[in-house]
């Protein structure tokens, strides 16, 4: 992902060396050389001769030339920005260039003295959206929202979690999404109750509730949504206000999103509305606050309310910096709003009339000048709105 964000290309086995200030070639490409029989099987290659005019490159070399060009090429460099641990093969290439170097300048010329992490300045980079990065998450979260659309108005009791799952994937693709941008939950009954379920193969029964939660890749982004809904288009009394306290807690906490904010802020409303509700239907024990402090909330509600997004649907950035408790939030930020809670039938002391009820909503928001934009509004969460459209086309 770093690769292509800095890029734009997309082929494996590459590297890229980046020398500010160099007068002829700031920008080296190292990648695959053209094989016709190789093409043939796998497709074509963009090859050395190419870089320049198809990737903006400097500099190309064959990725093969890696451990003999890098030592010469960090001369006159100060410092080597690099992700060890990553890739053990490319880390032995890249430490033996540095010891290389050192070894080769003794003294009469410059070479790296320290090696770097590149995350603190590059992930800072990306965690901060484009102008043209906002319009690729704004096609993605679209066409997610679309697949969304169509997964609930297909639903049916009998119909298998894999059916709805290639319902809806079925429209990414139709879109021009690349791929989900993650494997694709669709949970019916307490199956909705495991947070990463993706067999997806059950069948859906009526009077069961199914959660998906699945995105769609489009250029690169991903979009992020989950919905609850009822596979017969009718919640129960007991799904309905599990699912109007989630409901509640996701819009109170979409409703303070602005800049400045602190990111810790966004979870703990979430877990204040949540730990309320339960305490108030007798299923936490009060007072709140003692609840909160005990984190008995925890037991129904155990994951955090959101994730930066971007190119990875987990996307990079520190969620706190120099010892803070948490950042405060930027116009351009991106990321997910996912309060849920779960009563999984093999927990302990679980109450009857709710077990095996799991609900979760999970919008995509990015940070705006005085406010927010909800970029998966297209999709709806409104109790009412859900029941007109569960099953309109199956």
């Amino acid at each position: 992902s770093d690769l292509w964000y800095l890029t734009g290309f997309e082929e494996p086995e590459a590297a890229v060396l980046l020398l500010p200030g160099h007068e002829e070639h700031p920008f080296v490409l190292f990648l695959r050389e053209r094989d016709l029989k190789m093409e043939i099987w796998d497709g074509p290659r963009v090859g050395v001769d190419r870089a320049r005019e198809m990737v903006g490159a400097d500099k190309a070399f064959s990725i093969d030339k890696l451990d003999e060009e890098l030592p010469k090429l960090l001369a006159g460099r100060s410092s080597l920005h690099y992700s060890l641990g990553v890739d053990p093969a490319v880390d032995e290439v890249v430490v033996r260039s540095y010891r290389k170097a050192l070894r080769t300048a003794r003294g009469r010329a410059r070479a790296p003295t320290s090696i770097v992490e590149p995350g603190e300045a590059l992930h800072e980079m990306r965690l901060v959206k484009s102008l043209e990065e906002i319009d690729a998450l704004r096609r993605a979260c679209a066409v997610s929202a679309e697949g969304h659309l169509r997964g609930m108005r297909v639903t049916r009791p009998g119909m298998t979690e894999f059916e709805l799952q290639a319902e809806i994937e079925h429209v990414f693709r139709q879109n021009g999404a690349r791929s989900p941008g993650y494997p694709s939950i669709v949970g019916t009954g307490s199956n909705a109750c495991v947070l990463h379920y993706i067999e997806n193969r059950d069948t859906m029964q009526d009077g069961d509730l199914v959660l998906v939660d699945a995105g769609a890749e489009v250029d690169w982004y991903t979009g992020d949504i989950t919905r609850t809904w009822p596979v017969s288009g009718e919640f129960n009394g007991y799904q309905r206000t599990i699912y109007d306290l989630v409901l509640r807690a996701q819009m109170e906490a979409i409703a303070l999103i602005r800049p400045g904010l602190e990111w810790h802020e966004i979870h703990e409303c979430t877990v204040q509305v949540i730990t309320e509700g339960l305490v108030d239907l007798g299923l936490l024990e009060g007072p709140v606050e003692k609840a909160i402090e005990d984190k008995t909330f925890k037991k129904y509600f155990m994951h955090g309310t959101g994730h930066w997004l971007g190119i990875d649907v987990h996307d990079v950035g520190a969620y706190a910096r120099d010892g803070e408790k948490s950042r405060p939030l930027e116009p351009g930020m991106c990321f997910t709003i996912e309060p849920g809670i779960y009563f999984h039938p093999e927990a302990e002391d679980m109450p009857k009339d709710f077990l095996g009820i799991g609900v979760r909503l999970e919008d995509d928001v990015l940070v705006t000048e005085d406010g927010c934009e909800v970029l998966t509004s297209g999709v709806p969460k409104e109790p009412e709105e859900i029941m007109e459209i569960v099953g309109k086309d199956a």
